[in-house]
């Protein structure tokens, strides 16, 4: 069935765009940085009417801005419980000793000096985390930030 024509959008393609979108970081490959994606699953049966969107690479994240900010599910080194990240100053960054060295914290910064980026919100994941205990306590933080 066609939708009806909104604006030159298809009705069904405009409210799929105001979805909340969430980025869903991680490397299958090294295990310590690999649960987002485990979760990933889990979080699309709890949470259907949010986009979560695997995302490989901090390079095109502007592209990802929406309404001037971003949600980011992530590990992070350093948490002993699933937290809430909103100062993109308090992440750490890595030293930079070529290109493909640019982490995400930097890529942040440096679109918030851009003016490419107003807000962020970061659900970090703790190294090491169990993947039952990790999905329980980001499951109830992203409800309590109304996902």
């Amino acid at each position: 069935m066609e939708g009806k024509i909104v604006s030159g959008i298809k009705r069904e393609q405009a409210k799929e765009d105001r979805r909340l979108r969430i980025l869903i970081f991680g490397n299958p490959l090294v295990k310590e940085d690999a649960l987002p994606l485990e979760l990933l699953p889990d979080l699309r049966k709890e949470f259907p009417s949010t986009e979560f969107v695997e995302f490989d690479a901090a390079e095109d994240l502007e592209k990802e801005v929406r309404d001037g900010g971003l949600l980011i599910i992530d590990v992070v080194k350093g948490l002993e419980k699933v937290a809430l990240i909103t100062d993109i100053n308090s992440i750490a960054e890595n030293k930079i000793y070529t290109m493909h060295d640019f982490d995400l914290g930097l890529t942040l910064k440096l679109l918030k000096k851009m003016g490419m980026l107003e807000r962020v919100k970061i659900f970090g994941v703790p190294v090491g985390y169990g993947k039952r205990k990790a999905m329980k306590e980001l499951e109830a933080l992203l409800k309590i930030e109304g996902v």
